[in-house]
Parts: C-alpha cells; structure tokens; sequence
C-alpha cells in the first residue's frame, strides 16, 4: 500500500516505514504528523485518485529529527564587467517516519460486516400472489 501525499507545496510518494526528508514542518521531534492532503492511494492495485484530494484518507506520521541540507553555492558572474557574487544556502528540513496510512472508508465498511454477521436476518413473509 503506497500513497501520493502533498505537503509544502511538493508531491511525496510514501508507503508504511519509508522516512520522508519534508521541507521544514512547525513539529516537535517525537511528536506525531498528519497529512489530510492525499492525492493518491493504492491498495492492492485498487487505485483511488482524488479530485483533487481523496476523502477520508490521512497519512500519519512521527518527526524524526529536524536539519539542514548541503550546501548549494550560487554564483553569479558577469563576464568583463568586474561582477561576482557568490552566496551559500542550506535548505531546512524535517525528517519524518511514515507510520500508518488510514482509509477511513475501510474501517467503516468493516464494521458494517461486522454489525451484518451479528445480527440475525428476519425471515421474509411469502410474498401474495394474485390470479
């Protein structure tokens, strides 16, 4: 089972156990992230696509660790004109652990064969027929 999330503006494919570098989220290390913004969801080769998000689905997830990325040099030069500029950038981030992926639709539907088993069928009156 594997699903397509969106967060901070990117598209993540994340299935259970996989660890996500996101870009910096406002979580706590240890603390629990949800994502609501599920795009797509696989199960089983059972494919939903949402329109644009599907319904009653979330991915959850623990934060990790929080960090920077390596270095980028950005360099900007303009030939014969004395111009150089050179600047560095590290891009945060947020190591996050995907630790479920719930479909809330499943769940429901489980309890209602559950609900469906336990109770028993009423006996159908013989329906009247007219000559």
């Amino acid at each position: 089972m594997y699903a397509i999330i969106e967060s901070c503006g990117k598209q993540y494919k994340v299935a259970e156990g996989d660890v996500v570098f996101f870009e910096k989220l406002d979580a706590e290390e240890g603390k629990k992230v949800t994502f609501d913004n599920v795009v797509l969801v696989s199960n089983d080769g059972k494919v939903q696509v949402g329109n644009p998000y599907v319904k009653n689905v979330k991915v959850e997830g623990k934060v990790v660790s929080h960090g920077k990325a390596k270095k980028i040099i950005v360099f900007k030069m303009k030939a014969k004109k004395n111009y150089r500029r050179k600047q560095g950038h590290r891009q945060p981030y947020t190591k996050v652990e995907i630790t479920s992926i719930k479909t809330t639709s499943t769940a429901a539907k489980k309890a209602e064969k559950v609900e469906k088993v336990e109770q028993p069928e009423k006996a159908k009156q013989p329906e009247k027929v007219e000559a």
